[in-house]
């Protein structure tokens, strides 16, 4: 394509087809200066409202600031109006060190309220699966409600404490779960919340993350489904082993207490018949010494006043008396004898 020389040389020169002059130059960078002043003026109010606004903040009354400068930690502010440096030099980060978080482990949350509902999803049981003491399997759902105590360790010493916290979580409901039955473990929720509670604010800051545990909440415990039958019938057999001893317990103190008062009785009154025959021959033994030692002072009066006390005692009891003449020699009389008493009555 051939070169238009002379439209370029016009081009060159200007419209007025001469080199232009200074005063036009000057007049044209004037033109171009005053419609840059106003974009310079406008990105400065962008700047210094982006300055002012990056500058001064608010922190909430559940809330404390951390400030970094050019990354490093410097301070923390306490709620209300605050400033620091300009974004780009100095960071601000939120923390609700009042607010009460949770995590949840083999349920989660559907619906909160005064009766919460909770999905039991197959995806979140092998976290509540856990082995018992004496080797069984129990489903163990639960929660964990903490909150942030120490905003810099919560920020700085750890990279993802949630994910911590749920590992840790996670291990000590395990070591507690680990050292009880399965009958504890169902029946002793909050003394397992308790203890686990205790386990895992140790565990949490010694791993420095901040976090202080509120409490532990033990859901409904149990056993896998498929052994659910199987865990009622040995439930049930083990019930009734246990009414059955106390039944036999039961038999037992009323049997034994009885035994033991019979058994008491009859000692005690072979205690007394032994005393009464002590005593009873004791006495019987004072009185026949007596006896003798009167006897031997006087031992014709003595003998004589015994046979007559002894005869006073006896002759009542003989019945009729009949005095027979030492010559008697015929036994005839004899015969009439009863029937005297006969015709008498």
């Amino acid at each position: 394509m051939p070169w238009d020389w002379d439209k370029l040389q016009k081009q060159k020169m200007g419209r007025g087809g001469s080199p232009p002059q200074m005063d036009e130059v000057f007049s044209k960078f004037k033109g171009m200066t005053g419609r840059f002043r106003g974009l310079w003026l406008i990105i400065a109010g962008i700047i210094i409202l982006i300055v002012i606004s990056s500058s001064f903040y608010t922190i909430g009354v559940n809330e404390v600031g951390i400030i970094q400068r050019f990354g490093e930690y410097v301070r923390t502010t306490s709620p209300g109006l605050n400033f620091k440096l300009p974004w780009g030099i100095e960071k601000l980060t939120k923390v609700p060190v009042r607010e009460i978080n949770k995590v949840e482990f083999g349920l989660r949350t559907i619906r909160a309220g005064v009766r919460t509902q909770y999905a039991r999803d197959t995806a979140y049981l092998n976290e509540s699966l856990m082995l018992t003491g004496d080797l069984n399997v129990a489903v163990v759902p639960w929660i964990v409600q903490f909150r942030i105590k120490d905003p810099y360790n919560y920020l700085f010493k750890v990279r993802n404490v949630r994910s911590t916290l749920r590992d840790l979580a996670e291990a000590t409901m395990r070591l507690v779960v680990g050292d009880r039955s399965i009958n504890e473990v169902i029946s002793k929720r909050e003394e397992i919340a308790d203890q686990a509670k205790l386990l895992l604010q140790k565990e949490l800051d010694e791993a420095e993350t901040g976090l202080n545990v509120v409490t532990i909440e033990m859901k409904k415990t149990n056993v896998p489904e498929p052994v659910q039958p199987s865990f009622n019938e040995v439930n049930q057999a083990v019930q009734e082993k246990e009414r059955m001893i106390y039944q036999a317990r039961e038999e037992y103190n009323k049997a034994i207490p009885a035994a033991k008062g019979n058994a008491e009785k009859t000692i005690k009154s072979a205690e007394g018949y032994a005393l009464d025959r002590i005593n009873r021959a004791k006495g019987d033994a004072a009185r026949f010494l007596a006896l003798y030692a009167e006897y031997k002072k006087a031992e014709d009066v003595t003998r004589r006043r015994l046979y007559l006390e002894t005869l006073r005692d006896v002759f009542p009891s003989l019945g009729s008396k009949y005095i027979m003449d030492a010559e008697q020699t015929n036994f005839l009389p004899l015969l009439n004898l009863g029937r005297e008493k006969g015709a008498e009555k």
